[in-house]
Protein backbone atom coordinates (compact mmCIF):
# COMPACT_ATOMS: atom_id res chain seq x y z
CA UNK A 1 0.00 0.00 0.00
CA UNK A 2 1.13 3.56 -0.68
CA UNK A 3 0.29 6.42 1.67
CA UNK A 4 -1.01 9.39 -0.26
CA UNK A 5 -0.93 12.99 0.94
CA UNK A 6 -4.11 14.87 1.58
CA UNK A 7 -4.60 17.22 -1.34
CA UNK A 8 -7.08 19.09 -3.45
CA UNK A 9 -8.87 21.45 -1.06
CA UNK A 10 -7.97 20.50 2.47
CA UNK A 11 -9.17 23.86 3.65
CA UNK A 12 -12.76 22.83 3.11
CA UNK A 13 -15.00 22.36 6.08
CA UNK A 14 -15.01 18.58 5.96
CA UNK A 15 -11.25 18.12 5.80
CA UNK A 16 -10.52 20.89 8.25
CA UNK A 17 -13.08 19.48 10.65
CA UNK A 18 -11.65 15.99 10.34
CA UNK A 19 -8.22 17.30 11.33
CA UNK A 20 -9.52 18.85 14.54
CA UNK A 21 -9.21 17.10 17.90
CA UNK A 22 -12.38 15.69 19.40
CA UNK A 23 -13.11 18.80 21.46
CA UNK A 24 -12.77 20.89 18.28
CA UNK A 25 -15.24 18.70 16.46
CA UNK A 26 -17.64 19.01 19.38
CA UNK A 27 -17.57 22.78 18.92
CA UNK A 28 -18.09 22.39 15.20
CA UNK A 29 -21.02 20.05 15.78
CA UNK A 30 -22.56 22.61 18.09
CA UNK A 31 -22.03 25.36 15.53
CA UNK A 32 -23.66 23.34 12.76
CA UNK A 33 -26.65 22.64 14.96
CA UNK A 34 -26.95 26.30 15.91
CA UNK A 35 -28.97 27.08 12.79
CA UNK A 36 -32.48 26.35 14.05
CA UNK A 37 -34.04 26.29 10.56
CA UNK A 38 -31.63 24.15 8.51
CA UNK A 39 -30.47 21.65 11.11
CA UNK A 40 -30.13 18.85 8.54
CA UNK A 41 -28.06 20.68 5.98
CA UNK A 42 -28.62 20.79 2.25
CA UNK A 43 -28.05 18.32 -0.57
CA UNK A 44 -28.34 17.85 -4.30
CA UNK A 45 -28.84 14.81 -6.45
CA UNK A 46 -29.83 13.00 -9.64
CA UNK A 47 -27.74 15.33 -11.84
CA UNK A 48 -28.42 15.33 -15.57
CA UNK A 49 -26.72 17.37 -18.26
CA UNK A 50 -29.34 20.14 -17.99
CA UNK A 51 -30.78 19.88 -14.49
CA UNK A 52 -30.15 18.88 -10.89
CA UNK A 53 -32.33 18.33 -7.84
CA UNK A 54 -31.82 20.51 -4.74
CA UNK A 55 -32.89 19.32 -1.27
CA UNK A 56 -33.19 20.62 2.25
CA UNK A 57 -35.33 20.23 5.33
CA UNK A 58 -36.80 23.11 7.28
CA UNK A 59 -36.78 22.37 10.99
CA UNK A 60 -39.46 24.88 11.97
CA UNK A 61 -43.05 25.14 10.78
CA UNK A 62 -43.25 26.97 7.45
CA UNK A 63 -46.88 26.28 6.64
CA UNK A 64 -47.49 29.98 6.04
CA UNK A 65 -44.01 31.06 4.85
CA UNK A 66 -42.15 30.32 1.60
CA UNK A 67 -38.80 28.56 1.29
CA UNK A 68 -36.63 30.50 -1.12
CA UNK A 69 -33.70 29.13 -3.09
CA UNK A 70 -31.01 30.53 -5.34
CA UNK A 71 -28.55 28.90 -7.76
CA UNK A 72 -25.44 30.66 -9.03
CA UNK A 73 -22.19 30.13 -10.90
CA UNK A 74 -20.00 31.32 -8.04
CA UNK A 75 -19.66 30.54 -4.34
CA UNK A 76 -20.54 34.11 -3.38
CA UNK A 77 -23.86 33.74 -5.24
CA UNK A 78 -23.23 36.87 -7.27
CA UNK A 79 -23.81 35.33 -10.72
CA UNK A 80 -27.32 34.00 -10.18
CA UNK A 81 -28.78 31.78 -12.91
CA UNK A 82 -32.00 30.63 -11.22
CA UNK A 83 -34.07 31.39 -8.16
CA UNK A 84 -37.51 30.67 -6.80
CA UNK A 85 -39.62 29.75 -3.84
CA UNK A 86 -41.55 26.67 -2.79
CA UNK A 87 -43.63 25.54 0.14
CA UNK A 88 -43.47 22.51 2.38
CA UNK A 89 -45.34 21.13 5.33
CA UNK A 90 -45.94 18.30 7.74
CA UNK A 91 -47.29 16.02 5.00
CA UNK A 92 -43.71 15.63 3.69
CA UNK A 93 -41.95 16.18 7.03
CA UNK A 94 -40.97 19.72 6.02
CA UNK A 95 -38.51 18.50 3.42
CA UNK A 96 -38.02 20.49 0.22
CA UNK A 97 -37.08 19.43 -3.31
CA UNK A 98 -36.48 21.71 -6.27
CA UNK A 99 -35.73 20.28 -9.72
CA UNK A 100 -33.81 23.08 -11.42
CA UNK A 101 -33.83 22.78 -15.23
CA UNK A 102 -32.28 24.73 -18.10
CA UNK A 103 -28.70 24.37 -16.83
CA UNK A 104 -25.42 24.04 -18.73
CA UNK A 105 -23.75 20.61 -19.01
CA UNK A 106 -20.59 19.79 -17.04
CA UNK A 107 -20.92 22.95 -14.98
CA UNK A 108 -20.41 23.59 -11.28
CA UNK A 109 -23.13 25.57 -9.50
CA UNK A 110 -23.60 26.88 -5.96
CA UNK A 111 -26.90 27.14 -4.14
CA UNK A 112 -28.56 28.20 -0.87
CA UNK A 113 -31.96 28.05 0.77
CA UNK A 114 -33.64 30.68 2.94
CA UNK A 115 -36.64 30.33 5.27
CA UNK A 116 -38.01 31.82 8.47
CA UNK A 117 -35.33 34.51 8.52
CA UNK A 118 -32.39 32.09 8.29
CA UNK A 119 -30.09 31.07 5.47
CA UNK A 120 -28.68 27.62 4.90
CA UNK A 121 -25.04 26.94 4.19
CA UNK A 122 -23.91 27.57 0.63
CA UNK A 123 -23.43 24.27 -1.17
CA UNK A 124 -21.94 23.11 -4.46
CA UNK A 125 -23.39 20.84 -7.14
CA UNK A 126 -22.61 19.88 -10.72
CA UNK A 127 -24.42 18.86 -13.90
CA UNK A 128 -23.30 15.82 -15.86
CA UNK A 129 -21.42 16.16 -19.15
CA UNK A 130 -23.37 16.20 -22.39
CA UNK A 131 -22.72 14.51 -25.72
CA UNK A 132 -19.02 15.38 -26.00
CA UNK A 133 -18.13 14.03 -22.56
CA UNK A 134 -14.57 12.68 -22.42
CA UNK A 135 -14.30 11.83 -18.73
CA UNK A 136 -16.37 11.34 -15.60
CA UNK A 137 -15.33 10.55 -12.03
CA UNK A 138 -17.67 9.03 -9.44
CA UNK A 139 -17.03 8.42 -5.75
CA UNK A 140 -18.75 5.14 -4.86
CA UNK A 141 -19.92 4.23 -1.34
CA UNK A 142 -22.40 2.09 0.60
CA UNK A 143 -23.36 0.89 4.07
CA UNK A 144 -23.22 3.84 6.48
CA UNK A 145 -24.05 2.43 9.93
CA UNK A 146 -24.05 5.19 12.56
CA UNK A 147 -23.36 3.23 15.79
CA UNK A 148 -20.39 1.35 14.31
CA UNK A 149 -18.29 4.47 13.80
CA UNK A 150 -17.82 7.91 12.36
CA UNK A 151 -18.54 8.70 8.73
CA UNK A 152 -14.90 9.46 7.95
CA UNK A 153 -15.43 8.24 4.39
CA UNK A 154 -17.82 11.14 3.89
CA UNK A 155 -15.20 13.52 5.27
CA UNK A 156 -12.62 12.18 2.82
CA UNK A 157 -15.00 12.49 -0.14
CA UNK A 158 -15.98 16.00 0.91
CA UNK A 159 -12.29 16.89 0.71
CA UNK A 160 -12.08 15.91 -2.97
CA UNK A 161 -12.94 18.47 -5.62
CA UNK A 162 -12.35 16.04 -8.48
CA UNK A 163 -15.67 14.15 -8.43
CA UNK A 164 -18.65 14.70 -10.70
CA UNK A 165 -20.96 12.96 -8.23
CA UNK A 166 -21.11 10.47 -5.36
CA UNK A 167 -22.93 7.20 -6.06
CA UNK A 168 -24.43 5.68 -2.89
CA UNK A 169 -25.36 2.04 -3.51
CA UNK A 170 -27.59 1.60 -0.50
CA UNK A 171 -27.83 1.05 3.25
CA UNK A 172 -27.69 4.81 3.77
CA UNK A 173 -29.39 4.18 7.13
CA UNK A 174 -29.90 1.06 9.26
CA UNK A 175 -33.14 0.10 10.94
CA UNK A 176 -31.92 -1.52 14.17
CA UNK A 177 -32.13 -0.49 17.80
CA UNK A 178 -28.85 0.16 19.59
CA UNK A 179 -27.08 -3.10 20.39
CA UNK A 180 -28.88 -5.13 17.73
CA UNK A 181 -26.24 -4.43 15.09
CA UNK A 182 -23.69 -2.06 16.54
CA UNK A 183 -23.54 -0.36 19.93
CA UNK A 184 -22.97 3.37 19.60
CA UNK A 185 -22.92 4.13 23.33
CA UNK A 186 -19.17 4.71 23.63
CA UNK A 187 -19.07 7.04 20.61
CA UNK A 188 -22.26 8.92 21.47
CA UNK A 189 -23.89 7.46 18.34
CA UNK A 190 -26.93 5.66 19.72
CA UNK A 191 -29.63 5.29 17.04
CA UNK A 192 -32.70 7.51 17.35
CA UNK A 193 -35.24 6.35 18.21
CA UNK A 194 -33.48 3.69 20.26
CA UNK A 195 -35.73 0.95 18.90
CA UNK A 196 -36.14 -0.88 15.65
CA UNK A 197 -37.87 1.49 13.27
CA UNK A 198 -41.17 0.28 11.81
CA UNK A 199 -43.47 3.32 11.42
CA UNK A 200 -43.25 6.49 9.35
CA UNK A 201 -42.27 8.67 12.31
CA UNK A 202 -39.49 6.20 13.15
CA UNK A 203 -38.00 6.19 9.65
CA UNK A 204 -38.19 9.97 9.48
CA UNK A 205 -36.40 10.31 12.82
CA UNK A 206 -33.64 7.91 11.75
CA UNK A 207 -33.07 9.78 8.49
CA UNK A 208 -32.98 13.03 10.44
CA UNK A 209 -30.32 11.67 12.77
CA UNK A 210 -28.08 10.59 9.90
CA UNK A 211 -28.53 13.93 8.13
CA UNK A 212 -27.50 15.73 11.33
CA UNK A 213 -24.08 14.06 11.21
CA UNK A 214 -21.49 16.75 10.31
CA UNK A 215 -19.57 14.56 7.85
CA UNK A 216 -22.80 13.55 6.13
CA UNK A 217 -23.69 17.21 5.80
CA UNK A 218 -20.20 18.05 4.51
CA UNK A 219 -20.20 15.54 1.66
CA UNK A 220 -23.71 16.52 0.59
CA UNK A 221 -22.62 20.16 0.63
CA UNK A 222 -19.80 19.45 -1.83
CA UNK A 223 -21.18 16.85 -4.26
CA UNK A 224 -24.45 15.79 -5.89
CA UNK A 225 -25.55 12.30 -4.82
CA UNK A 226 -27.00 9.52 -6.94
CA UNK A 227 -28.76 7.10 -4.59
CA UNK A 228 -30.48 3.74 -4.57
CA UNK A 229 -31.70 1.79 -1.56
CA UNK A 230 -30.53 -1.64 -0.45
CA UNK A 231 -32.36 -3.49 2.32
CA UNK A 232 -31.63 -1.58 5.55
CA UNK A 233 -33.47 1.54 4.41
CA UNK A 234 -36.44 -0.80 4.91
CA UNK A 235 -35.47 -3.94 6.89
CA UNK A 236 -32.73 -6.55 6.68
CA UNK A 237 -33.03 -8.93 3.71
CA UNK A 238 -35.98 -7.19 2.16
CA UNK A 239 -37.73 -9.00 -0.67
CA UNK A 240 -40.90 -8.36 -2.69
CA UNK A 241 -43.40 -9.42 0.00
CA UNK A 242 -41.50 -9.06 3.25
CA UNK A 243 -38.14 -9.05 5.00
CA UNK A 244 -36.16 -11.39 7.19
CA UNK A 245 -36.15 -8.69 9.85
CA UNK A 246 -39.91 -8.25 9.94
CA UNK A 247 -42.39 -10.08 12.15
CA UNK A 248 -45.97 -9.27 11.28
CA UNK A 249 -47.31 -10.49 14.63
CA UNK A 250 -45.41 -7.79 16.53
CA UNK A 251 -44.52 -5.24 13.86
CA UNK A 252 -47.69 -5.03 11.79
CA UNK A 253 -48.33 -5.64 8.14
CA UNK A 254 -45.29 -5.57 5.88
CA UNK A 255 -46.95 -3.33 3.30
CA UNK A 256 -47.49 -0.59 5.89
CA UNK A 257 -43.87 -0.76 7.01
CA UNK A 258 -42.62 -0.83 3.43
CA UNK A 259 -44.72 2.19 2.50
CA UNK A 260 -43.49 4.12 5.53
CA UNK A 261 -39.86 3.37 4.72
CA UNK A 262 -40.29 4.29 1.06
CA UNK A 263 -42.09 7.54 1.89
CA UNK A 264 -39.36 8.61 4.31
CA UNK A 265 -36.66 7.69 1.80
CA UNK A 266 -38.21 9.83 -0.92
CA UNK A 267 -38.75 12.69 1.53
CA UNK A 268 -35.22 12.70 2.95
CA UNK A 269 -33.04 11.76 -0.04
CA UNK A 270 -32.12 13.95 -3.06
CA UNK A 271 -33.80 11.67 -5.60
CA UNK A 272 -36.52 12.42 -8.13
CA UNK A 273 -39.91 11.01 -7.27
CA UNK A 274 -41.32 10.19 -10.70
CA UNK A 275 -44.21 7.75 -10.19
CA UNK A 276 -43.28 7.37 -6.52
CA UNK A 277 -46.91 7.77 -5.50
CA UNK A 278 -47.85 4.77 -7.64
CA UNK A 279 -44.94 2.40 -7.05
CA UNK A 280 -41.73 2.32 -5.01
CA UNK A 281 -39.55 2.65 -8.10
CA UNK A 282 -35.88 3.64 -7.96
CA UNK A 283 -34.54 1.94 -11.09
CA UNK A 284 -33.62 4.52 -13.68
CA UNK A 285 -30.87 5.55 -16.14
CA UNK A 286 -28.66 8.65 -16.07
CA UNK A 287 -27.00 9.36 -19.41
CA UNK A 288 -23.48 10.80 -19.41
CA UNK A 289 -23.35 11.99 -22.98
CA UNK A 290 -22.16 9.22 -25.29
CA UNK A 291 -19.46 8.29 -22.78
CA UNK A 292 -21.65 6.14 -20.54
CA UNK A 293 -25.09 5.19 -19.39
CA UNK A 294 -25.42 4.74 -15.63
CA UNK A 295 -28.17 2.13 -15.23
CA UNK A 296 -29.44 1.87 -11.65
CA UNK A 297 -31.27 -1.25 -10.48
CA UNK A 298 -33.45 -2.34 -7.57
CA UNK A 299 -32.44 -5.88 -6.61
CA UNK A 300 -34.35 -5.68 -3.30
CA UNK A 301 -37.90 -4.50 -3.29
CA UNK A 302 -39.89 -4.59 -6.49
CA UNK A 303 -39.19 -8.03 -7.92
CA UNK A 304 -37.03 -10.18 -5.67
CA UNK A 305 -38.29 -13.61 -4.70
CA UNK A 306 -37.65 -14.81 -1.16
CA UNK A 307 -34.07 -16.02 -0.85
CA UNK A 308 -33.61 -19.74 -0.36
CA UNK A 309 -33.25 -21.04 3.19
CA UNK A 310 -30.15 -23.13 2.46
CA UNK A 311 -27.07 -22.51 0.33
CA UNK A 312 -27.20 -26.22 -0.56
CA UNK A 313 -30.64 -26.01 -2.19
CA UNK A 314 -29.20 -25.88 -5.70
CA UNK A 315 -32.48 -26.84 -7.37
CA UNK A 316 -34.21 -23.77 -5.93
CA UNK A 317 -31.19 -21.53 -6.55
CA UNK A 318 -31.17 -22.48 -10.23
CA UNK A 319 -34.96 -22.59 -10.76
CA UNK A 320 -35.72 -21.07 -14.20
CA UNK A 321 -38.57 -18.85 -12.95
CA UNK A 322 -36.65 -17.36 -10.03
CA UNK A 323 -36.56 -13.55 -10.05
CA UNK A 324 -34.27 -10.95 -8.56
CA UNK A 325 -35.38 -7.95 -10.62
CA UNK A 326 -38.93 -9.04 -11.45
CA UNK A 327 -40.34 -9.33 -14.95
CA UNK A 328 -41.11 -5.62 -15.41
CA UNK A 329 -37.70 -4.37 -14.32
CA UNK A 330 -35.93 -7.11 -16.29
CA UNK A 331 -37.74 -6.06 -19.46
CA UNK A 332 -36.89 -2.44 -18.71
CA UNK A 333 -33.19 -3.34 -18.28
CA UNK A 334 -33.15 -5.14 -21.62
CA UNK A 335 -34.63 -2.06 -23.24
CA UNK A 336 -32.16 0.29 -21.56
CA UNK A 337 -29.16 -1.77 -22.68
CA UNK A 338 -30.53 -1.96 -26.23
CA UNK A 339 -31.06 1.82 -26.25
CA UNK A 340 -27.54 2.36 -24.89
CA UNK A 341 -26.14 0.32 -27.74
CA UNK A 342 -28.33 2.08 -30.30
CA UNK A 343 -27.28 5.57 -29.27
CA UNK A 344 -23.58 4.66 -29.18
CA UNK A 345 -22.76 4.95 -25.48
CA UNK A 346 -19.20 3.70 -24.95
CA UNK A 347 -19.81 2.23 -21.47
CA UNK A 348 -22.75 0.63 -19.75
CA UNK A 349 -22.27 1.09 -16.00
CA UNK A 350 -24.75 -0.85 -13.85
CA UNK A 351 -25.14 0.41 -10.29
CA UNK A 352 -26.86 -2.10 -8.00
CA UNK A 353 -26.88 -3.66 -4.58
CA UNK A 354 -25.63 -7.28 -4.34
CA UNK A 355 -22.65 -9.15 -5.77
CA UNK A 356 -23.17 -10.08 -9.41
CA UNK A 357 -20.15 -12.23 -10.35
CA UNK A 358 -20.49 -16.02 -10.11
CA UNK A 359 -19.15 -17.31 -6.81
CA UNK A 360 -19.50 -21.04 -7.45
CA UNK A 361 -19.94 -23.33 -10.44
CA UNK A 362 -23.36 -24.37 -11.79
CA UNK A 363 -24.79 -27.27 -9.85
CA UNK A 364 -22.80 -26.36 -6.76
CA UNK A 365 -23.99 -24.65 -3.54
CA UNK A 366 -23.52 -20.90 -3.28
CA UNK A 367 -21.60 -19.07 -0.60
CA UNK A 368 -24.14 -16.22 -0.55
CA UNK A 369 -27.85 -16.87 -1.13
CA UNK A 370 -28.53 -13.11 -0.82
CA UNK A 371 -26.52 -12.27 -3.96
CA UNK A 372 -27.09 -12.93 -7.68
CA UNK A 373 -25.47 -16.32 -7.03
CA UNK A 374 -28.68 -17.25 -5.21
CA UNK A 375 -30.73 -16.24 -8.30
CA UNK A 376 -28.70 -17.82 -11.08
CA UNK A 377 -31.39 -17.91 -13.76
CA UNK A 378 -31.93 -14.15 -13.30
CA UNK A 379 -28.21 -13.56 -13.78
CA UNK A 380 -28.23 -15.70 -16.93
CA UNK A 381 -30.88 -13.38 -18.34
CA UNK A 382 -28.54 -10.39 -17.85
CA UNK A 383 -25.68 -12.27 -19.50
CA UNK A 384 -28.05 -12.97 -22.39
CA UNK A 385 -28.78 -9.24 -22.71
CA UNK A 386 -25.07 -8.38 -22.83
CA UNK A 387 -24.36 -11.01 -25.47
CA UNK A 388 -27.43 -10.28 -27.59
CA UNK A 389 -26.55 -6.57 -27.76
CA UNK A 390 -22.85 -7.38 -28.26
CA UNK A 391 -21.90 -5.02 -25.44
CA UNK A 392 -18.15 -5.06 -24.83
CA UNK A 393 -17.70 -2.38 -22.13
CA UNK A 394 -19.91 -3.22 -19.15
CA UNK A 395 -19.01 -2.39 -15.54
CA UNK A 396 -21.07 -3.49 -12.53
CA UNK A 397 -20.81 -1.40 -9.33
CA UNK A 398 -21.89 -3.09 -6.10
CA UNK A 399 -22.18 -2.47 -2.35
CA UNK A 400 -23.84 -4.50 0.42
CA UNK A 401 -21.14 -6.91 1.66
CA UNK A 402 -18.90 -4.52 3.68
CA UNK A 403 -15.82 -5.75 1.82
CA UNK A 404 -13.96 -4.80 -1.35
CA UNK A 405 -13.80 -7.10 -4.39
CA UNK A 406 -12.69 -6.71 -8.01
CA UNK A 407 -13.77 -9.27 -10.61
CA UNK A 408 -13.69 -10.12 -14.25
CA UNK A 409 -17.24 -11.34 -14.92
CA UNK A 410 -17.38 -14.32 -17.28
CA UNK A 411 -20.53 -16.36 -17.63
CA UNK A 412 -18.57 -19.55 -16.85
CA UNK A 413 -15.49 -18.56 -14.83
CA UNK A 414 -14.68 -22.10 -13.71
CA UNK A 415 -14.52 -23.82 -17.11
CA UNK A 416 -14.79 -21.27 -19.95
CA UNK A 417 -12.54 -18.40 -18.95
CA UNK A 418 -8.82 -17.63 -19.28
CA UNK A 419 -7.59 -15.73 -16.21
CA UNK A 420 -4.42 -14.73 -18.02
CA UNK A 421 -6.11 -12.95 -20.91
CA UNK A 422 -9.67 -12.47 -19.64
CA UNK A 423 -11.06 -14.46 -22.55
CA UNK A 424 -14.71 -15.24 -21.81
CA UNK A 425 -15.29 -12.20 -19.56
CA UNK A 426 -18.41 -10.21 -20.42
CA UNK A 427 -18.02 -7.42 -17.84
CA UNK A 428 -16.02 -6.28 -14.84
CA UNK A 429 -17.35 -5.76 -11.33
CA UNK A 430 -16.17 -3.47 -8.54
CA UNK A 431 -17.58 -4.12 -5.07
CA UNK A 432 -16.93 -1.38 -2.53
CA UNK A 433 -16.35 -1.87 1.16
CA UNK A 434 -18.49 0.01 3.68
CA UNK A 435 -18.51 3.48 5.16
CA UNK A 436 -18.70 2.09 8.69
CA UNK A 437 -20.44 -1.31 8.74
CA UNK A 438 -18.03 -4.08 9.82
CA UNK A 439 -16.74 -7.22 8.13
CA UNK A 440 -14.67 -10.07 9.49
CA UNK A 441 -13.45 -11.09 6.05
CA UNK A 442 -9.67 -11.29 6.19
CA UNK A 443 -9.46 -10.43 9.89
CA UNK A 444 -7.87 -12.53 12.60
CA UNK A 445 -4.79 -14.77 12.62
CA UNK A 446 -5.98 -16.76 9.60
CA UNK A 447 -7.23 -13.76 7.67
CA UNK A 448 -4.56 -13.66 5.00
CA UNK A 449 -5.05 -17.34 4.28
CA UNK A 450 -8.79 -16.83 4.04
CA UNK A 451 -8.30 -14.14 1.39
CA UNK A 452 -5.75 -16.27 -0.48
CA UNK A 453 -8.14 -19.22 -0.49
CA UNK A 454 -10.89 -17.07 -1.99
CA UNK A 455 -8.61 -15.86 -4.77
CA UNK A 456 -7.46 -19.41 -5.47
CA UNK A 457 -11.02 -20.74 -5.63
CA UNK A 458 -12.28 -18.01 -7.97
CA UNK A 459 -10.03 -17.59 -11.02
CA UNK A 460 -11.84 -14.41 -12.06
CA UNK A 461 -11.30 -12.69 -8.69
CA UNK A 462 -8.51 -10.08 -8.71
CA UNK A 463 -8.89 -8.58 -5.24
CA UNK A 464 -10.76 -9.13 -1.99
CA UNK A 465 -10.38 -7.53 1.45
CA UNK A 466 -12.88 -6.93 4.25
CA UNK A 467 -10.54 -5.46 6.85
CA UNK A 468 -10.87 -1.79 5.88
CA UNK A 469 -13.64 0.76 5.64
CA UNK A 470 -13.50 3.08 2.65
CA UNK A 471 -14.66 3.92 -0.86
CA UNK A 472 -13.55 3.74 -4.47
CA UNK A 473 -13.36 6.26 -7.27
CA UNK A 474 -14.45 5.17 -10.74
CA UNK A 475 -12.67 7.12 -13.47
CA UNK A 476 -14.14 6.67 -16.96
CA UNK A 477 -12.74 7.81 -20.30
CA UNK A 478 -13.56 6.64 -23.81
CA UNK A 479 -10.40 4.51 -23.79
CA UNK A 480 -10.53 2.82 -20.37
CA UNK A 481 -11.95 2.70 -16.87
CA UNK A 482 -10.10 2.55 -13.57
CA UNK A 483 -11.39 1.94 -10.06
CA UNK A 484 -9.16 3.18 -7.24
CA UNK A 485 -9.79 1.80 -3.76
CA UNK A 486 -9.12 4.00 -0.72
CA UNK A 487 -9.21 2.89 2.92
CA UNK A 488 -9.66 4.96 6.06
CA UNK A 489 -7.20 4.60 8.90
CA UNK A 490 -10.06 4.15 11.36
CA UNK A 491 -13.74 4.92 11.93
CA UNK A 492 -13.48 4.86 15.72
CA UNK A 493 -11.90 8.33 15.80
CA UNK A 494 -12.78 11.24 13.60
CA UNK A 495 -10.18 11.54 10.83
CA UNK A 496 -9.95 11.92 7.09
CA UNK A 497 -6.61 10.05 6.99
CA UNK A 498 -6.79 7.61 4.09
CA UNK A 499 -4.58 5.21 2.14
CA UNK A 500 -4.63 4.26 -1.51
CA UNK A 501 -4.91 0.46 -1.49
CA UNK A 502 -5.29 -0.80 -5.06
CA UNK A 503 -6.28 0.35 -8.51
CA UNK A 504 -7.76 -1.82 -11.25
CA UNK A 505 -8.16 -0.83 -14.88
CA UNK A 506 -9.64 -2.28 -18.06
CA UNK A 507 -9.54 -0.92 -21.62
CA UNK A 508 -12.81 -0.28 -23.38
CA UNK A 509 -13.77 -3.36 -25.36
CA UNK A 510 -11.69 -5.76 -23.24
CA UNK A 511 -13.26 -6.77 -19.95
CA UNK A 512 -10.12 -7.91 -18.14
CA UNK A 513 -8.75 -6.09 -15.10
CA UNK A 514 -5.11 -5.27 -14.51
CA UNK A 515 -3.62 -3.97 -11.27
CA UNK A 516 -2.53 -0.32 -11.15
CA UNK A 517 0.20 0.89 -8.81
CA UNK A 518 -1.20 4.38 -8.34
CA UNK A 519 -4.55 6.15 -8.56
CA UNK A 520 -5.63 8.22 -11.52
CA UNK A 521 -4.41 11.79 -10.93
CA UNK A 522 -7.31 14.19 -10.48
CA UNK A 523 -7.92 16.82 -13.10
CA UNK A 524 -8.28 20.48 -12.24
CA UNK A 525 -11.30 21.04 -10.07
CA UNK A 526 -13.67 23.88 -9.22
CA UNK A 527 -13.71 25.69 -5.91
CA UNK A 528 -15.40 23.94 -3.00
CA UNK A 529 -18.45 25.26 -1.27
CA UNK A 530 -17.31 27.66 1.46
CA UNK A 531 -16.80 26.45 5.01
Amino acid sequence: MRRIPRRLFLSTSAAAAAALPVFGRARLDAAQNANPVFRHGVASGDPLSDRVLLWTRVSVSTDSAPVRWVLALDAKLARIVARGEVSTGAERDYTVKVDVAGLTPATTYYYRFEAAGEQSAVARTRTLPARDASRVRLGVVSCSNLPFGYFNVYAALAARADLDAVLHLGDYIYEYANGQYGDGTALGRVPAPDAEIVALADYRARHAQYKADPDCQAVHRQHPFIVIWDDHELANNTWRDGALNHTAATEGEWVARRNAAVQAFFEWMPIREDAAALSPRIYRTLRIGTLADLVLLDTRLVGRDLQVASRDDVAAIEAPGRHLLGAAQEAWLAGELAESKRRGARWQVIGQQVMFAPQSAPGRPTSNVDSWDGYRAAREHVFDMIEQQRLDSVAVLTGDVHSAWAYDVPRRPFDAYDPGTGRGSLAVEFVGTSISSPSNLGAGPNGEQQLADLRAARPHLHYVDGRRRGYFVLDLTRERLQADYFAMRTVIDRTADETFVHGFAAPAGQMHLTTQASPVPPASAPDPAPA
